[in-house]
């Protein structure tokens, strides 16, 4: 499917040459056999899908070098940021989704929950520019001199790796990727925890004398996380594909970006690169999912 929606576009996989005024149409026709784009659409694929399986995902015409090896390098920025995005997502979402539970009604639960329509509702390049025009370019004052002030693109001041720097150059980015998760994790997480807490063996756990915090966490959360771990699953590639703007706003030189700048040159292989890895990432998700059912629900087997 993503090979003939890209192929449908205007212009195709040569749209970067027709860019070019000194590319004439012989050329055009003598580039179009050499690719074999002469070629009927089932005939390309099936030549496409043959190097594919091999590991050889083309080359990329925008980055001069292979497609595998441009994803590779720009991995372990993008990894990094959705690590550090994910941690926050989990860490805030179970913790405001279980907090709202308990506080049902409350002002916390308000609280929460107007901070959770928020998150899912703010746009993300508008709130990026915002904590860019707010912590980048005004900073916050906090007396004396002193104010908080953040860099607003990179991933460092210099070439020389700092872990301070590097720390200061990701809690813009983090925050922006991390605020729409954290409202869906919270949303979830509330919901479930309110079926679990009216469940009868958490009502005999009471009973029994154990305490409130034993109650929640140990009896609770284990089977309120059930539900939660499919949304995760189902999230996971979307923090990387969401990447994209985001690192495109803060010109962290991850997959997100390199993506925004092959789709601006239209590099089709180095488009198919991409979705397919984010593509892999959806079934691998859904099948660690299915691995965590097992082991959160004991009921749950697998032959």
């Amino acid at each position: 499917m993503l090979f003939t929606i890209l192929l449908q576009a205007p212009g195709g996989p040569l749209t970067p040459y027709l860019q070019n005024p000194h590319i004439t149409e012989a050329d055009i026709a003598r580039l179009k056999h050499n690719l074999g784009l002469d070629q009927p659409p089932p005939v390309q694929y099936f030549h496409w899908l043959g190097r594919v399986v091999t590991g050889d995902f083309g080359w990329s015409l925008s980055n001069s070098e292979p497609v595998t090896q441009a994803i590779l390098d720009r991995m372990p920025a993008t990894l990094e940021l959705m690590g550090c995005s994910f941690a926050l997502s989990i860490i805030i979402g179970v913790s405001f989704g279980i907090i709202s539970a308990i506080k049902q009604y409350s002002w916390v639960d308000y609280l929460i929950t107007t901070f959770a329509f928020f998150g899912q509702s703010m746009p993300v390049f508008w709130f990026a520019l915002m904590l860019q025009l707010l912590f980048a370019v005004y900073g916050i004052p906090l007396g004396f001199g002193y104010k908080i002030q953040l860099p607003s693109a990179g991933m460092n001041e210099s070439d020389t790796f700092v872990l301070a720097d590097r720390l200061r150059h990701l809690v813009l980015p983090t925050i922006v990727l991390s605020l729409a998760f954290i409202a869906q994790y919270s949303r979830f997480m509330r919901s479930s925890m309110l079926e679990v807490i009216r469940t009868d063996y958490m009502r005999t756990a009471a009973a029994k004398g154990v305490s409130r915090g034993a109650v929640i966490f140990k009896h609770g959360l284990k089977n309120a996380l059930i539900p939660l771990v499919t949304i995760i699953a189902l999230t996971l590639p979307g923090i990387v594909a969401g990447a994209v703007v985001t690192e495109t706003i803060f010109a962290w030189p991850g997959m997100g970006r390199l993506f925004f700048n092959a789709l601006q040159q239209f590099d089709f292989a180095l488009l198919m690169g991409y979705m397919m890895l984010v593509s892999f990432l959806v079934i691998f998700c859904n099948l660690l999912a299915d691995v965590c059912y097992a082991w959160l629900d004991p009921r749950v087997k697998y032959s």
